[in-house]
């Protein structure tokens, strides 16, 4: 029997507001509010709410056949909690249906995977941490940031404890192989690897209303037809995407609810049936392993990390956040603590791309900045304020290893002071008890 694997996408950033040179040691907040719940709101309720009452109606009229999985980055949960908590009841219903799988990816959407291990390490934990709270789940599959893996990384996701990871079925990397296959890290046999099949993912998301695509329209029952006469072997199709192609990127009035809303009753009648990816990588096997030298992405042509790690401009940036990475660890200034979550987010160094042709008009789409360079230059402004912040509670002139030992010092000495209180208190409870025993005496 066929299976088609879904899973959808969930991410919008805290956006920065214009911030200038003249602005740092000044201004210490950052963020574009009005933009970004102006943005959140309508994506909310031209995609995302719709979206959820959609899916929990498939569910319902598919007898719970019909399944699905969500990763939803910890900045973006942040914000449907202050803008949209209606959207966090609906996903909770969603979740108590038993048919839903949430996924861990990391708290900011960051690219710590590809530049500070040990950040990458909290921010999957904090993710999951944060899924747990809101919907009852920990996570047992892992999704990184924009599908970015590499055997390097594979390692330390299998060390986390995750069963699996999902990323995208790059034809650099499959060559002749399917993607329709479940598949085992070249590292560690026992991380299975699940991909993305592009062609089908595409269809839906990007070709679906172009009256000039030679398949338009694309209606359930022929996209079930596909997937029903693909090789017998092949038994896994997997549909990753983005949750806003719903509502979205693909309007209600393309019929795109209309098309999601029939693929339960299609596949039932040609015997495919849905699963989440846990319940893909408990029911088939590993045909192979899946080796990546270099990390790869689902993001433009090169489906590598280009997009976000191209050019100068980018690596700066990068660069010179990450640096700053151990100090901040050592912080407990809450409010840098969460600065730093939100300036780690991808979109950033995403808005600063100089790339051309069909990549560029993606990124200059999505970017709120006129050019790469205006994105470079507000974010760096904000870095450095960001920056002199954190120095100035940590001095540059103080080495890590030696900040690290005096603050261990410091909290040693008020776990000490805090035991002899409690000895203290203990000593005069005591004495107490025994003046009043005298007294009775």
């Amino acid at each position: 029997m066929k299976t088609i694997c879904f899973y959808f996408q969930i991410h919008q950033p805290f956006r920065l507001k214009r911030y200038r040179f003249f602005d740092i040691g000044r201004d210490h907040y950052y963020y574009d509010d009005f933009n970004n719940e102006e943005i959140i709101k309508d994506i909310a309720r031209k995609s995302y709410l719709p979206a959820n009452n959609a899916i929990l109606e498939m569910i319902k009229n598919s007898d719970k056949q019909f399944k699905v999985a969500f990763s939803i980055s910890g900045v973006a949960l942040e914000q449907l909690e202050i803008y949209v908590p209606e959207f966090i009841d609906s996903m909770k219903e969603l979740a108590a249906t038993g048919c839903v799988e949430f996924l861990a990816e990391t708290f900011s959407h960051s690219l710590s995977s590809l530049k500070d291990p040990e950040e990458f390490e909290l921010q999957v934990k904090m993710h999951s941490e944060k899924i747990q709270q809101l919907f009852g789940q920990t996570p047992k599959v892992f999704r990184n940031t924009e599908l970015i893996y590499s055997d390097d990384l594979a390692e330390q996701i299998a060390a986390m404890g995750f069963k699996g990871v999902i990323t995208e079925g790059a034809k650099h990397i499959l060559g002749w192989k399917s993607p329709d296959y479940v598949y085992e890290s070249a590292v560690n046999p026992d991380l299975k690897i699940l991909l993305k099949n592009y062609k089908f993912s595409d269809d839906i998301c990007f070709n679906f209303s172009k009256y000039n695509w030679s398949e338009y329209p694309l209606t359930a029952d022929k996209f079930i037809n596909w997937a029903s006469v693909l090789p017998e072997d092949e038994q896994v199709v997997n549909l990753f995407m983005n949750y806003e192609v719903l509502g979205s990127m693909q309007p209600a009035a393309t019929g795109i609810f209309e098309f999601f809303k029939a693929l339960p009753r299609f596949a039932k009648e040609k015997g495919i049936s849905f699963m989440t990816p846990s319940e893909v990588i408990e029911t088939y096997p590993s045909v192979g392993v899946f080796s990546v030298t270099h990390p790869i992405s689902w993001a433009d042509e090169e489906r590598d990390t280009s997009a976000w790690l191209g050019n100068t401009l980018q690596k700066e940036a990068c660069d010179r956040l990450y640096s700053i990475g151990e100090r901040v660890r050592l912080c407990k200034d809450r409010r840098i603590l969460q600065d730093w979550d939100y300036l780690q987010s991808s979109d950033h160094f995403y808005y600063m791309s100089t790339k051309r042709k069909s990549d560029g008009a993606m990124h200059k789409m999505f970017s709120p900045y006129d050019s790469p360079y205006e994105a470079f230059t507000n974010y760096m402004n904000v870095l450095s304020d960001f920056i002199l912040r954190v120095q100035q509670q940590y001095p540059v002139s103080i080495e890590n290893e030696e900040l690290n030992a005096l603050l261990t010092t410091i909290q040693n000495q008020g776990e000490a002071i805090q035991k002899l209180e409690e000895k203290i208190t203990r000593m005069k409870d005591a004495a107490k008890i025994k003046e009043k025993e005298s007294k009775v005496v």
